[in-house]
């Protein structure tokens, strides 16, 4: 289903990503949109179709329809289809990986963990596919037997951002197909190459004709918005969505109208906090780290650097140090730290950044610019001229309370927050609105007791920096970060099915439950009185 169209000057080939409805695939004609290179504005990566309304609900048609086989096909046969996955997601890892640094401009090393990603999460699923398991539930009456069980919810709506364009689809898709669901995935546009090699992996491990379709297109006013107005048309069972706060919001209010509970995996101002007693050269790599990976474009980024007072002098001077010396450029050059802004919009926002924290009263120690041609930084590999290139900023005399400090802002920036001491410490990391990823670096397992029980994140890590994940483990956040659902493990089980309680009835007579129990003239239940009669 994949076609490509050479480009002139020796560039890769642009590749034609359709959409995908009932097992017939749809390429884009006169509404078609373009995707080009970050690291090469004269690369076109992909041409898509933007979608129509009426084409995303005729996906959801699709779907609904295929629901009514696949949800039968046995949970075990459902889970080899996703073995085959795995199996073809290796086969294909530095191919996908190299697309996704042409794409996103992530460099190469990090797509190579991000397909990886993608992999692992595919073998553990593999495995769950066995133990979909309910339960045997004792009853307070005779012959009579009660089970639990997960069903599928039905049709399962997945908008996924372009960050990670494999990693976190995989961790909706699979899942979801894995527990009997139908899906339609739209895709970031900022990934529809990515998302057209991915689905076509899906076809070729199994995944029948309607059971998965994508639609391609932008969110407001198109496809992601289109998909949504399926859910109040009743076409939709289940949303899954992975960007900003704000837009999470609004499909949380339409998923209320109809009674539904989306997976929203939102934006985060992630703490990192450095105490007194931490080691301050593992300290600066992980929270350099934090910072600036795959140039500050994490929801588990870190946001703000809260260090004790009495170690900042010295972690500041490292930090700066260190992120002063980043290799940026290429995402193909095996040497570089991080490569290009996603899209011109991250990038404008983030250039917008440097005015709020300025205004705020925050003084800069790494003035970070866009990097423009004839100005580029030492060690720098990309072309300034066609990328969206930028160097690292770095704000100090940062409060918690500043505007700077508060929002979620998409690429390399942080903020030093001076604090004293560890009660300081915790306040100022649970002092913003988000509650995604944090961390801390101490060597106190008491301030690690502390700071693991009172951080209102939806995720921790002690000694290690607040991004990364792994496919067995939940990932989710709280407050402005999630609404509590989870990506990931046996926990997004939950997500993806429903519980039905049976109960069976083999005593030939209706029993009554709690109103057959109530004898208050008896210290015998007629359920104990029964079972004794019956003994010889």
């Amino acid at each position: 289903m994949i076609e490509t169209r050479a480009q002139q000057d020796g560039l890769p080939h642009t590749l034609i990503a359709p959409n995908v409805i009932d097992g017939q695939a749809h390429a884009p004609a006169s509404n078609a949109f373009e995707r080009k290179s970050p690291a090469n504005r004269g690369d076109l990566v992909c041409l898509a179709p933007s979608s129509s309304r009426e084409e995303v609900f005729r996906a959801c048609e699709a779907a609904k329809r295929a629901g009514a086989t696949w949800s039968r096909v046995p949970a075990p046969e459902r889970a080899r289809v996703i073995g085959r996955l795995a199996r073809l997601l290796t086969d294909e890892k530095e191919r996908l990986a190299r697309f996704i640094s042409r794409e996103v401009g992530k460099p190469l090393r990090e797509a190579r963990g991000s397909v990886q990603e993608a992999i692992d999460t595919a073998e553990f699923f593999q495995s769950e596919g066995r133990r979909l398991y309910g339960q045997t539930v004792p009853s307070e009456l005779p012959a009579k037997e009660l089970f639990t069980y997960r069903r599928p919810i039905g049709v399962v709506a997945l908008i996924t951002a372009g960050n990670f364009p494999i990693a976190v689809p995989s961790w909706k898709i699979i899942p979801a197909l894995l527990t009997g669901n139908t899906l339609v995935w739209k895709p970031s546009d900022d990934a529809p190459g990515t998302a057209a090699l991915f689905f076509e992996l899906l076809r070729r491990a199994g995944v029948p004709a309607g059971v998965a379709n994508i639609v391609h297109g932008g969110g407001a006013g198109a496809a992601g918005e289109f998909l949504i107005e399926a859910v109040d048309a009743g076409q939709v069972d289940k949303v899954s969505f992975t960007g900003s706060t704000a837009v999470g919001r609004r499909i949380g209010e339409v998923c209320g109208r109809r009674l539904q509970v989306p997976s929203l995996e939102l934006g985060g101002k992630n703490p990192l906090v450095v105490l007194a007693d931490a080691d301050l050269e593992l300290a600066v790599e992980g929270a350099v780290w934090a910072a600036y990976g795959t140039a500050g474009q994490r929801c588990t980024s870190a946001g703000n650097l809260i260090v004790d007072r009495r170690v900042m002098p010295a972690f500041r001077e490292r930090f700066v140090r260190r992120a002063s010396s980043l290799k940026i450029g290429n995402p193909l050059d095996p040497e570089i730290d991080y490569g290009p802004f996603i899209n011109e919009r991250f990038l404008e926002q983030w250039i917008e950044q440097r005015a709020t924290g300025l205004e705020g009263g925050a003084r800069l120690l790494l003035d970070g610019r866009r990097i423009a041609a004839g100005e580029e930084p030492a060690h720098f590999s990309g072309d300034a001229a066609l990328g969206l290139y930028a160097t690292p900023r770095l704000f100090d005399n940062v409060r918690i309370d500043m505007r700077v400090a508060q929002e979620e802002c998409f690429g390399p920036t942080i903020n030093l927050i001076e604090v004293d001491g560890l009660e300081e410490a915790i306040a100022a990391a649970n002092g913003t609105p988000y509650g995604l990823s944090s961390a801390v670096y101490t060597r106190d397992a008491h301030a690690m007791l502390r700071f693991k029980e009172e951080i209102r994140a939806g995720m921790t890590s002690i000694n290690n920096s607040t991004t990364g994940a792994e496919a067995h483990l939940p990932f989710g956040g709280n407050g402005w970060s999630g609404n509590g659902t989870r990506e990931s493990g046996i926990w997004v089980l939950d997500a993806y099915t429903r519980w039905q309680a049976v109960n069976v009835d083999l005593s030939g007579k209706l029993q009554k439950a709690q109103i057959d129990l109530a004898d208050p003239e008896s210290s015998e239940t007629p359920g104990l009185a029964s079972a004794l009669s019956a003994i010889p």
